[in-house]
């Protein structure tokens, strides 16, 4: 059998107005929509739910122990949604939060000092992992979403990007490219460079940069996280390639960054399982993470010297 919570409803109405006119007026359906919704619950239960007459409507004895079950059923089943409505909307609870390391350095702290001020009753948990780590742990469910660098097609994942960002050139200010404007990447041909390894997801944008404009470099350091770069390049072990999200520079050092030409960008993404909604927590800090990058998208180009890079 298959009773539509309309049909019980309808008939809870009639039992309680004795009417189907009145019953029609108080749900807002016309007499004769009530009156077939009635044949139809009685034709699905088989048996006679109302004894109607010129005057009144009476329940029989079926109808009445099945009008009284039903009031307390289907009050109970609104108070259980009503109850699922307001847990969807707590902004309450932990909220999980996965990014790879440069994005978990330079992004993300502003993004908690946000949620703290705007939703201190949520708790913003960051995994700060490697990107292959961070693309794994939303789709095993391990967190509510995640921050990570264009991961490339992925038909499991629900993807927005939030923020576009240009690769530069790291040296030494007494390198000779350190008095140029910018840079060419078909400069880089035989260039000795130290570059993250392929935890990061910018190593496969670089390598792919590289090979699209013929350079052969020589990667004599690879490493896992960014902050590596900046003493490896200050020693003289090589250059490096990094996004800009990675700057500003150490205070004190002695590099300078120098922009790549033709500019070539990488794409920040805000990532979570496909056909999963998230909870009114993890939606408020999505929201969070997306104005916070747009905030630092703006101070980018409001910026005189990050423009003059």
């Amino acid at each position: 059998m298959n009773y539509s919570i309309r049909q019980l409803r309808v008939f809870v109405m009639v039992a309680q107005a004795k009417s189907f006119s009145r019953a029609g007026d108080m749900i807002g359906l016309s007499q004769s929509a009530v009156s077939h919704s009635i044949k139809e619950l009685e034709r699905q239960t088989g048996v006679r739910l109302l004894d109607r007459t010129t005057r009144e409507v009476v329940l029989t004895e079926a109808g009445q122990q099945l009008a009284v079950r039903l009031e307390r059923l289907l009050e109970e089943l609104s108070s259980t949604l009503r109850e699922a409505g307001r847990v969807g909307q707590q902004l309450t609870g932990t909220v999980r939060v996965a990014a790879s390391q440069t994005i978990s350095a330079h992004l993300i702290p502003q993004c908690i000092a946000s949620s703290n001020r705007l939703y201190p009753e949520i708790d913003f948990v960051l995994h700060d992992r490697p990107q292959q780590w961070v693309l794994e742990s939303i789709r095993h469910g391990e967190v509510d979403f995640g921050i990570v660098i264009d991961p490339g097609p992925a038909g499991d994942l629900e993807i927005e990007e939030i923020l576009q960002e240009p690769f530069f050139l790291l040296c030494r200010n007494d390198h000779p490219w350190a008095s140029l404007a910018d840079v060419s990447w078909s400069a880089l041909e035989g260039a000795r460079l130290v570059v993250q390894d392929y935890a990061s997801g910018s190593r496969p944008l670089i390598d792919a940069a590289l090979s699209h404009f013929g350079v052969q470099a020589s990667i004599v350091q690879e490493i896992g996280h960014p902050a590596t770069l900046f003493p490896m390049v200050e020693a003289g072990i090589g250059i490096s390639v990094l996004p800009a999200l990675a700057l500003p520079l150490p205070q004190g050092s002695q590099l300078v960054v120098k922009r790549l030409v033709p500019e070539v960008q990488r794409k920040i993404m805000l990532v979570r399982r496909k056909n999963r909604s998230l909870s009114g927590a993890a939606q408020a800090l999505w929201d969070v993470v997306r104005e916070q990058a747009r905030c630092l998208n703006q101070a980018r180009e409001d910026d005189p010297l990050f423009n003059q890079i």
